[in-house]
């Protein structure tokens, strides 16, 4: 891109003027609406009695579809199939064992039971174990044996401090009550607060961003950096540079959609940052994602960069060509969350709209998600501002 072209085409100044402009109708629909409020609470004071009798209901009956709805079935509606998944993006797991151990070579393995992925990697002073998901439990004990024999775990290190991730911990640490918790400064924080027994707190902690912090078990050393607000506060990636792997967790999807909102992700435009320089920030050959059935590669990154760019375009077009409450029923004109409620629907279909003729085809599970994906998109634009220019 050069100094003066945007990321989609404009000059900088045309976003700037454009940028402005979207500010400057949401401000004036806000005051504009604040107005209706308060001329709204004056009947809502006479309506109380009446509205108490059917509060939770809604009172009238569904209306017809919005204009132009996409062919995906909408949120809490239920759809009676998905399209389907490849064998490539969901490898099979033997049933007999409930997991399967992929070996990366130099002690280095990954363990997935087809839904979540951890690392283990193999010293000759015992074996450090990256995150703990309860959906894997008592299997990283026969992993670690099948790859390990009579190996003890010396080490656990917590890429985060989410439970989906880490709430095995607790049973790690009854057999292996020496070993050492290593996480970011931010992730003890967070786990100090939750004061959660399944997840015990880390005995080692670094507080550094952008940088690497090693940490070192008998012959394996493995570097550990912390690439600034993503996903949660605290998430790093766990790299072992001699064998060129790296785990960085809920931020990739290899071959998927992204988990429902950005993964739940706290801090959006990190999670874009983030996504924007894996891989020059990481020299990987293999990525273990902590989701789904397969490890990622660069192709997968530049893959879901590309679906990130697109959907950061579809939302933000949403947002700039649609008016707020353009179907509300006049007779709700003094209800603002109804009016917003339109605009949202209305910005979210012409996302899913936008997107879905390139993509619904390239990302498994494309379906269950897109309307969540659209959902966090519009609002991190209008809450955060564009992530990328």
């Amino acid at each position: 891109m050069s100094g003066s072209t945007g990321r989609f085409g404009r000059d900088d100044g045309a976003w700037r003027r454009r940028a402005g402009r979207f500010v400057l109708m949401i401000m004036t629909g806000a005051l504009a609406l604040a107005g209706l409020t308060a001329l709204s609470m004056q009947n809502a004071l006479a309506d109380d009695a009446t509205a108490a009798g059917s509060r939770g209901k809604q009172p009238t009956a569904w209306g017809p579809p919005y204009p132009n709805m996409p062919d995906v079935v909408p949120p809490n509606v239920r759809a009676t199939e998905y399209g389907p998944v490849s064998e490539k993006d969901a490898p099979p797991i033997d049933p007999a064992k409930g997991y399967r151990v992929e070996n990366f070579g130099g002690g280095v393995f990954m363990v997935t039971e087809g839904a979540y992925q951890m690392m283990l990697v193999v010293s000759n002073a015992g074996v450090i174990v990256a995150d703990a998901p309860p959906t894997i439990g008592p299997k990283i004990l026969k992993a670690i044996e099948e790859v390990a024999p009579g190996s003890k775990i010396v080490a656990l290190i917590y890429s985060h401090a989410h439970i989906d991730h880490i709430g095995y911990a607790s049973e790690i640490a009854k057999t292996n009550p020496e070993m050492k918790i290593v996480a970011h400064e931010e992730t003890r924080k967070i786990l100090a607060r939750a004061n959660d027994p399944a997840r015990p707190l880390p005995t080692v902690t670094f507080d550094i961003q952008d940088q690497n912090f090693e940490f070192k078990v008998g012959n394996q050393t493995l570097q550990l950096q912390y690439p600034g607000p993503n996903h949660e506060p605290g998430n790093i990636g766990i790299y072992h540079p001699n064998q060129k792997v790296l785990m960085l967790v809920d931020i990739i999807f290899p071959g998927w959609i992204m988990w429902r909102r950005f993964a739940v992700s706290q801090d959006i435009p990190g999670y874009f940052n983030v996504v924007k320089t894996l891989n020059s920030r990481w020299d990987y050959k293999v990525l273990i994602a902590g989701h789904v059935g397969r490890a990622g590669t660069h192709a997968d990154v530049d893959n879901q960069l590309d679906f990130m760019t697109d959907l950061h375009k579809a939302a933000y077009e949403g947002l700039m060509t649609i008016k707020p409450g353009q179907t509300v029923n006049p007779k709700n004109g003094n209800n603002p969350w109804a009016i917003y409620r339109d605009y949202v629907d209305q910005v979210t279909n012409h996302c899913v709209n936008k997107i879905s003729p390139k993509w619904a085809t390239r990302l498994a599970a494309f379906d269950v998600w897109i309307y969540d994906q659209c959902l966090a998109m519009e609002q991190s634009l209008r809450i955060d501002g564009p992530s990328l220019k």
